[in-house]
């Protein structure tokens, strides 16, 4: 029964992005990754709210609960190769301040928003 609310989970994630990650793009044409920062900092404020509050939320479904919003949709939503992905290319465009202040955002905000989310 996992791998089915993961899955569910998944494609909702991955849609999710998508959209988001498209409608951002339309709107605010930067050469300057917003749309991947805004969704790996929001992913972890929400992880970090289901991990705390699932329990409560799903008192008898706690697992399913994690499983389909945590793993399958804040794992779909969220994405580390496309950050590292545009991490490589600022460098390798020779954008070296656009690359390490994109690191450190993602990295401190990122953190930042999972603290808050597991704090909320």
């Amino acid at each position: 029964m996992g791998i089915l609310w993961v899955s569910i989970g998944g494609v909702a994630g991955a849609l999710l992005r998508y959209q988001l990650s498209k409608w951002i793009g339309e709107r605010w044409a930067v050469s300057f990754p917003v749309a991947t920062l805004f969704i790996n900092v929001s992913g972890s404020f929400l992880l970090g709210v289901i991990t705390r509050h699932a329990s409560g939320w799903f008192p008898n479904h706690e697992q399913a609960a994690v499983l389909l919003l945590g793993t399958g949709i804040c794992g779909a939503y969220t994405t580390f190769s496309t950050f590292s992905y545009e991490f490589t290319m600022l460098m390798r465009e020779g954008r070296t301040r656009a690359a390490l202040v994109y690191l450190a955002a993602s990295g401190v905000l990122g953190l930042a928003a999972a603290f808050a989310g597991l704090h909320l």
